[in-house]
């Protein structure tokens, strides 16, 4: 029973991955040596395929509410998206102290792909990996990217891109390099140790950023394959209450990431 539970969370916890194999060619893996086998050059099909639907989403769903918007008799669905729009807006006013049309938009974006993301988690976790298994006889299939480290490496990443881009862009390649070399140590003698300093500190803002959604949506996920490892009906009786308990945790690691990307880049503006 112990091999049969461990095997069962192993398998639960496997991307579908596609890759090319040194033997096999271009495959979906269909067992873990086949995954070992394929190593770098490889990708998580499952996590592609519903971090793009959940990204779709998010455009249909904003762009049809910003069509029919009427200020006479606005609909359901344009409160609630003119409530995440403002929510949004308020917190890059407090947060924000540079000049960039950008910011708002990447942040309300940020905010309400990963809450989409992480809201498949409260799928039963076996209900579209079984339907996948069934229908295509993919052997692995997770549903939720930000489980996956490489999704929130991804995501944070491309914020680490934009840190750099606006530290140059604001204070120009030297007054970046110069900040690097002077904070927080304002002498020439002590360059060297300033720059260890402030490049772990820059390299440490991705990290902690990809981590942090991965380590708490990662922990989630095995809770819920743990629940499900027990009998039927002891099964809802723990799935509700940790379902209710992530309707606190999901979108508060959307708002976390948004708000220190926001907090990022805010740094990112300012010229000492």
């Amino acid at each position: 029973m112990a091999d049969d539970s461990a095997g069962y969370i192993q398998h639960h916890l496997q991307n579908a991955v596609f890759g090319a194999h040194p033997e096999k060619g271009w495959i979906m893996a269909q067992s873990y040596e086949d995954v070992d086998a394929m190593g770098f050059m490889s990708i998580h099909v499952d996590t592609m395929i519903f971090s793009i639907l959940m990204g779709l989403l998010f455009a249909f769903v904003f762009g049809r509410a910003a069509k029919r918007a009427s200020a006479d008799a606005p609909s359901g669905l344009q409160n609630l998206v003119e409530m995440c729009v403002e929510f949004v807006q308020g917190m890059v006013r407090d947060t924000f102290h540079g000049r960039s049309a950008m910011i708002a938009p990447l942040a309300l974006t940020i905010f309400v792909w990963i809450f989409l993301m992480n809201s498949l988690k409260w799928l039963p976790v076996d209900w579209i990996p079984g339907l996948v298994m069934m229908t295509t006889g993919t052997e692995f299939f997770k549903i939720v990217p930000t489980t996956d480290v490489n999704a929130t490496i991804g995501m944070a990443l491309g914020v680490f891109l934009l840190i750099i881009f606006y530290s140059i862009k604001i204070k120009g390649a030297a007054g970046f390099a110069k900040e690097l070399s002077f904070t927080p140590f304002p002498h020439w003698a002590l360059i060297p140790f300033n720059l260890f300093l402030e490049i772990l500190g820059l390299l440490t803002k991705p990290i902690s950023l990809a981590l942090r959604l991965f380590g708490n949506m990662y922990a989630g996920e095995v809770v819920f394959i743990l629940i499900a490892l027990l009998p039927f009906f002891l099964q809802w009786t723990l799935y509700l209450p940790w379902a209710i308990f992530h309707l606190l945790v999901i979108p508060l690691q959307a708002f976390i990431f948004m708000v220190l990307t926001i907090v990022y880049l805010s740094q990112a503006h300012e010229d000492h």
